[in-house]
């Protein structure tokens, strides 16, 4: 790895060794008494640096990835994961950053992570965990809204996760995984699920692409996690198997094949089909979504060359993960890092835990290695809640997952 390289820092880091973990993960595997209390200690300063601020937060952003849904999926993270006392608060502090937001939303945007579909979502699984019964009820129902649109393959929408009906698809399991199986029908499901598949098929056929299924997003054909195939393939695989059992073998894994055609030597993947640069590693563009969609297409298929690709991809973060634009998830340390958590969970092999530690460690000198600074420094996707949200998970690592993404 080049030193020179602006976009990110040498890692300096000693990779894996027993003895090189030993500082860190004691003989069952599992963080030591000594490291967990360092965890604690930072996510709980970092808690404190991002409450002094969180007025900061604009009261007209109420997304997942800069606004205040993501605030409150931080504070239920938090709720679940870190062991403090009165932890019970963390609900109380999320609940403010949803509630006075649910009757201002105009449903425009139906996904997840940039649209108010995701802040329905939030605040159904909130407000059933805080007994609001009620009022979780009408989240729901007014998510359910944008299902006709969303699966209206005539309509111009976007596929993607961050704005298109990728992310629709995940705001519908994340509420039927944790709020009630029984609140969204598979047949909810699966009409986005056929939309999603009609729409790339169409546009393969179309173009005459070598993929079975493409996508574009502004005109450009775009692979990674946020706005491209990477992420699209990933929700379709969440989704579940007799959901899309139909369609694999024709479509989606001779699209998962055809990716793994465009492996740079390096272990990375160009960030549009026709780009031949060589340059992000980031869980929005390269290497570390790719790491995702591996890792999930191997538990599916239950196939050893995506997890092949999936450890081969990950070497790539490794090297050249620890990012100068910051400690963020969509672009930066923290997101990169769970890469490896994802690796861990699908393996129990510890040496991809120790490499989210040591991922963890430079996350936990925030505001030390002179980073730039983001857009919105309190966010979830692109500062200092992203970050926290990385280093809780550390604390239970087998159920770790990237929020707005993977579900535990």
């Amino acid at each position: 790895m080049s030193s020179g390289d602006d976009r990110h820092f040498p890692n300096g880091c000693d990779d894996y060794s027993s003895t090189a973990a030993a500082k860190f993960l004691n003989e069952h595997g599992e963080l030591t008494s000594d490291f967990r209390k360092d965890l604690e200690t930072e996510i709980s300063r970092l808690c404190i640096k991002l409450e002094k601020r969180s007025e900061d937060i604009g009261e007209h952003d109420h997304s997942v990835y800069t606004g205040h849904a993501g605030i409150a999926l931080l504070y239920m993270h938090l709720y679940k994961n870190f062991p403090p006392f009165q932890k019970y608060k963390y609900l109380k502090i999320a609940l403010s950053h949803v509630e006075p937001y649910l009757s201002k939303l105009k449903l425009k945007r139906p996904s997840f992570i940039c649209g108010e579909a995701g802040i329905l979502a939030v605040g159904a699984v909130l407000l059933n965990q805080l007994n609001m019964k009620e009022k979780a009820e009408d989240c729901v129902k007014n998510l359910l809204k944008f299902g006709r649109e969303v699966s209206d393959v005539d309509d111009k929408m976007p596929d993607e996760v961050l704005y298109g009906r990728a992310g629709y698809l995940f705001s519908l399991l994340y509420v039927k995984t944790l709020y009630d199986s029984d609140a969204v029908s598979s047949a909810a499901i699966e009409s986005v699920v056929e939309a999603l598949i009609h729409s790339g098929k169409a546009l393969a056929l179309e173009e005459k692409s070598k993929f079975p299924l493409m996508y574009k997003w502004h005109d450009k054909h775009y692979l990674g996690a946020a706005h491209g195939i990477v992420g699209i393939l990933y929700m379709l695989l969440q989704a579940g198997k007799d959901l899309i059992e139909e369609y694999v073998e024709n479509l989606i894994k001779p699209t998962l094949d055809q990716l793994l055609l465009l492996r740079f030597p390096s272990g990375n993947y160009p960030s549009s089909v026709s780009n031949t640069s060589d340059k992000l590693v980031q869980w929005c563009h390269g290497a570390p979504g790719f790491v995702l969609l591996f890792c999930r297409a191997s538990e599916v298929f239950d196939d050893q060359k995506y997890l092949d690709a999936a450890q081969d991809a990950a070497e790539c973060v490794w090297e050249r993960g620890l990012l100068q634009k910051g400690y963020g998830l969509c672009h930066g340390a923290a997101g990169n890092g769970y890469a490896f958590l994802e690796l861990y969970k699908l393996t129990k092999d510890v040496k991809h835990l120790y490499r989210a530690i040591q991922f963890a460690r430079f996350c936990m000198d925030y505001g030390d290695h002179g980073c730039r600074t983001p857009d919105r420094p309190l966010s979830l996707f692109e500062g200092l809640a992203g970050t926290i949200y990385f280093l809780a998970d550390l604390l239970n690592p087998k159920r770790a997952a990237f929020p707005g993404f993977g579900l535990d």
